[in-house]
């Protein structure tokens, strides 16, 4: 009788109801939230009631792919190159111990253009100053070795670096004016080279009522890479541009408009 007393007490009174009850009472019920079960699309588990589908993984298609040790370091390290540094007033050039017209073109050129891989100095000072070089002097030396250069072309647009992209571009656009025949030679090896570069295609600097001094310096990619299949146009004959439409869809010819 007593109990019951208390019990009635309390609930006609509430104020009297100990601290821990009240807070008790007042707190709503936890609600059960079903546990969500992640899957991968196009499964069973995926039709599930409580299933989240995860999305699919992101392509990496501008995404920098790591370096590898080049043969260039490696001859260049050996001191198999008959190269120097000098300084003048105008900055760093290099400094030829033999007469470049004289050397071993198959064998050098493959070399200094898997340089062009390099991001470090002096290794990639040495592999672009010596391809400008090499090709300034060549003639018709050039023409027999296009085949050997066109992995080491491929290795250095395929590390999807901005710098190295921007420095093969220039490579190309002076390689294909570099000898008679050499931008005809370049066309059966566009599906090979191309591909990055309908990949980065688009890619402009946006930089809105502000001036963009990636165009003085040229290292614009979108740019670079419209100035390099024009001169694939220009110079690999009459049957660059439906190859390079073919790699490039988005391509407008600059010589037939």
């Amino acid at each position: 009788m007593v109990a019951e007393k208390e019990t009635l007490s309390l609930h006609k009174c509430p104020d009297k109801m100990p601290k821990r009850t009240k807070l008790l009472a007042q707190q709503p019920l936890p609600v059960h939230q079903p546990h969500s079960l992640v899957s991968e699309g196009f499964t069973v588990k995926a039709m599930m009631k409580n299933s989240v589908v995860r999305g699919p993984p992101a392509a990496g298609a501008f995404k920098e792919r790591p370096t590898k040790p080049t043969a260039f370091r490696k001859f260049y390290e050996r001191g198999d190159f008959p190269i120097a540094l000098e300084h003048d007033s105008k900055g760093n050039k290099i400094a030829w111990k033999v007469e470049i017209e004289k050397l071993d073109y198959h064998h050098y050129l493959p070399l200094f253009f898997d340089g062009l891989c390099e991001m470090t100095f002096p290794y990639e000072f040495f592999a672009r100053q010596g391809i400008h070089d090499m090709l300034e002097h060549g003639g018709n030396k050039i023409l027999p070795v296009i085949p050997q250069l066109i992995i080491p072309i491929k290795n250095a647009l395929n590390l999807r670096n901005r710098q190295v992209i921007c420095v093969t571009l220039k490579v190309l656009q002076h390689l294909v004016v570099s000898a008679e025949m050499v931008g005809e030679a370049l066309v059966p090896y566009y599906r090979q080279i191309l591909p990055i570069l309908n990949i980065f295609k688009n890619m402009n600097v946006n930089s809105g009522d502000g001036i963009d001094y990636s165009q003085q310096k040229r290292e614009n990619i979108g740019d670079l890479i419209q100035e390099t299949l024009e001169a694939f146009e220009r110079y690999g004959g009459e049957d660059a541009f439906i190859n390079i439409k073919y790699m490039v869809p988005t391509y407008e010819s600059c010589v037939l408009n």
